[in-house]
């Protein structure tokens, strides 16, 4: 059917007739100029694609009477404009798509018909692990094991570049996805098929809502929903609830985004957004960067929200421009919003819109603060890091609690390393590492940290050289500009040296730590410590040896690196101490405010983005020179270990099949509150002990060849033994953290994965049972949706229950 909303169909310039939009402001509906900016978005959308099928005018009509409509449970449409992957769980993706060809073949159809209708960009950004640090070359020799270790899943990318039209394969060492979707991919205003429009996203990685931060309605989804919209289908979505988020006031001096969000995701954690969208609005938004906006949007799945959206303003049509972008795209872009009234002045009360319930942050009260041990929403500030710390020894166990007795919180234990003596102690700093979307890309605290080194240096300090130091810059636009700055030579005198670009450590690819360290841990079962400039700290994520891990900027990883614990007290307490015995104090070498703009204003300039990106495609010479077959269809390597044809599309057949009734089921696993992504599928490293291992040591691999579950996410076999094998996961049945067993009447013990196979050849549907919260990423979607079947990192006929 023709879409009923055509008459208000224009041209957004006379003289260019073909390119039209449609114009919401002719809506002539009072409603519309009270909508969150956001629920304009979602508007814009169902009134372009409304075809009385997929998208129909009541869908219309429900989103345009959000105010109404916002409480009543009522299920939208959403075609984003685009789809957003990264290798870990593009992979999957790529492999469903090359599975579909087969099925489509072997049904009698033409398998070159599946094809993303809608466009993707892959970003390979998952897979470099810190096996190389503190060297001059430690950037190319992970980039070579990189390789080394993925040449066939690299290969198998390759292929689906070539063989699917509308997909984008970025290839590895370009950066990380999120800062390489806000610096490059990111549109804005999407000009497409002879229409202009919002620019919308949904991303296989949660924190795929960095884009919001300029504008980019976006966030994540799971692997299933992300290939459906790949394949033209809308996301069927609850109109959401819009929590208004005002800003106030200035940041203090000493203030950086970083202590910003983790102040903000405390405080969204406590007010309770999960399965809302978040606004921000106020003039506090002004005092914002664009790269501090995106730092705050980066970590909405920490706070538990779906969104975290900053409508387009002047700032960020000049973010556009400092980018490189297009100036002739920038300048109708502008245009565009102007005329949809979707362009934000935060100065202007005016334009404020109606919200489901408003909170505020006056930036001025935020102080200098980290998250952890644990969890990201656990805001501690800097000055009361130690007694924290020291608390948490001795609490009981779980997220805020170690329960080491209280005669052992001043256990030492002494060991060498390289020849030297050194002494590690609860609270020992181990890694420090400046890694992950969330701050890479972020100018002010990453030429923050190069400035505070650089202070360091000339000061006379240093980190102790078993402390495993790393930088993983979001792209080469930041080793661009901290190298043209001068202070990169000082982060690299700190052990600060660019050890690739990917997400690393934020994703458990930490690498191994010294093995006499982790002799050390072990002998004196000590609680060691990840500082990181990351997103998630859960259990397990960053290293199995460090049980304690904070979140914190960029300067505050380099501060603590030299410290050499958190406990230490920065007001009270010496940084170190210098070869001419004089104390510094870590306000002795905290850059101001005003340093790090001055610095910024001069290096950070449109002309290294476009230097950047415009080879991003073609920069990486292995992945250039990499022989990816030619065949539309894939052809399986049935000894693949990576990579492997997965069991969905099996007995698939024309005639559609009627759903399954959950009928005589088991619990397998009860587990208690903030369940997360981690704990149900882990992306790191492959514990030698466990059923994947098991499985990869018959196939005739050594440990060696493990690499990660992530790596692995292209075989459904290796998937499925993973499933639960986080260890720092507790089954309220048994009552023991570590990789997930189930203990029959009998006695006898299994495995997960085998216990799950048992029930199922006794024709048993299974249930896993988890609490309220649950934390961050797909499982709070899940969630939303009562009992869902778990496809992709669990086993068939496995449902999942809220409790």
């Amino acid at each position: 059917m023709s879409n009923p909303f055509v008459q208000i169909v224009e041209p957004l310039d006379a003289t260019q007739p073909l390119k039209k939009f449609f114009n919401l402001s002719k809506l002539e509906d009072v409603r519309y100029g009270r909508l969150p900016f956001s629920i304009r978005v979602l508007l814009e959308a169902a009134i372009r694609n409304c075809d009385e099928f997929l998208v129909k005018k009541q869908d219309v009509e429900n989103i345009l009477n959000w105010k109404v409509v916002q409480h009543k449970n009522v299920e939208v449409p959403f075609k984003p404009a685009r789809v957003i992957l990264q290798d870990f769980t593009g992979v999957p993706a790529v492999v469903d798509f090359a599975a579909m060809r087969d099925a489509v073949k072997k049904l009698g159809g033409d398998p070159e018909k599946i094809n993303p209708i809608c466009p993707a960009d892959l970003v390979i950004d998952h897979s470099i692990q810190v096996d190389f640090n503190r060297r001059s070359d430690s950037l190319q020799k992970n980039q070579d094991l990189e390789f080394e270790r993925n040449k066939e899943r690299f290969e198998f990318l390759k292929w689906g570049s070539q063989a699917f039209k509308n997909m984008r394969i970025i290839p590895p060492g370009s950066g990380i996805i999120h800062q390489v979707n806000l610096e490059y991919l990111a549109r804005v205003v999407m000009d497409q098929d002879g229409y202009y429009y919002p620019d919308s996203v949904v991303g296989t990685d949660s924190h795929t809502t960095m884009v919001d931060g300029l504008g980019v309605l976006g966030w994540g989804v799971g692997g299933i929903e992300a290939e459906a919209v790949m394949l033209g289908q809308p996301i069927s979505m609850v109109l959401p609830e819009v929590v208004g988020y005002k800003l106030l006031g200035n940041p203090q001096p000493l203030v950086t985004s970083t202590d910003i969000v983790l102040t903000i995701t405390k405080h969204l954690r406590q007010v309770g957004v999960v399965g809302k969208f978040v606004e921000f609005f106020g003039p506090g938004v002004a005092q914002l960067s664009i790269a501090d906006r995106a730092t705050i949007a980066n970590m909405c799945p920490e706070y538990g929200a779906t969104a975290a959206y900053f409508p387009v303003d002047d700032i960020s049509i000049g973010y556009l421009v400092q980018t490189g972008r297009d100036k002739e795209k920038v300048l109708c872009t502008k245009k565009y919003l102007e005329a949809v009234g979707m362009l934000r002045d935060f100065k202007n009360s005016s334009q404020d819109p109606d919200f489901t319930q408003v909170v505020e942050l006056d930036l001025h009260t935020v102080v200098p603060c980290c998250s952890g041990p644990k969890r990201p929403q656990d805001k501690v500030a800097v000055s009361d890091m130690k007694k924290d710390f020291e608390t948490c020894l001795g609490a009981k166990q779980g997220f805020k609690g170690f329960q080491i007795a209280p005669d052992r919180h001043n256990s030492i234990v002494k060991f060498n390393f390289e020849g030297c003596d050194f002494e590690l102690s609860h609270g020992s700093v181990v890694i420090a590492a400046i890694t992950s979307c969330t701050n890479t890309s972020n100018p002010s605290v990453m030429l923050g940290a190069g400035l505070l080194a650089k202070k360091a240096v000339e000061a006379g300090l240093t980190v102790k050289p078993y402390i495993k130091t790393s930088l993983s810059p979001g792209s080469g636009v930041v080793t661009y500009y901290l190298r043209e700055s001068g202070v990169m030579s000082y982060l690299s005198q700190l052990g600060f040296d660019v050890v690739g670009y990917g997400c690393m450590t934020c994703i458990g690819n930490s690498g191994p730590l010294p093995d006499s360290v982790v002799e050390a841990i072990l002998q004196g079962d000590l609680v060691a410590v990840g500082v990181l400039s990351g997103n998630r700290n859960f259990e397990g994520r960053v290293h199995p040896n460090t049980r304690a891990n904070y979140l914190a900027s960029p300067p505050l990883v380099i501060a603590y690196a030299i410290a050499g614990t958190v406990r230490i007290d920065f007001e009270k307490e010496p940084l170190g101490i210098n070869a001419s015995g004089k104390k510094i104090f870590l306000k002795d070498i905290w850059p101001t405010r005003n340093e790090i703009q001055a610095v910024e204003r001069q290096f950070v300039i449109p002309g290294m983005f476009k230097e950047v990106y415009q080879k991003i495609e073609t920069v990486n010479e292995s992945w250039n020179a990499l022989d990816a077959p030619s065949d539309k269809l894939y052809t399986w390597n049935p000894k693949s270990t990576y990579i492997k044809s997965p069991p969905f599309f099996d007995g698939l057949t024309l005639a559609l099949q009627k759903p399954k009734t959950i009928e005589d089921a088991y619990v397998l696993l009860n587990f208690g509150d903030s369940v997360t992504t981690d704990h149900i599928s882990p992306a790191g490293n492959i514990a030698r002990n466990s059923p994947a291992a098991r499985y990869l040591t018959s196939r005739g691999l050594t440990p060696r060849e493990f690499n990660s579950y992530g790596s692995r996410r292209g075989n459904d076999a290796v998937m499925a033994r993973g499933t639960f094998a986080n260890i720092r996961l507790v089954n309220k049945f048994i009552d023991k953290q570590g990789p997930q067993t189930v203990h029959f009447p009998s006695g006898e013990t299994l495995d997960v994965f085998d216990a799950a196979e048992r029930y199922k050849q006794a024709g048993h549907p299974l249930i896993v049972l988890a609490g309220k919260e649950y934390g961050a990423g797909s499982s709070r979607d899940w969630a939303a949706k009562g009992p869902f079947l778990l496809v992709r990192n669990s086993y068939q006929y496995c449902y999942w229950i809220m409790v």
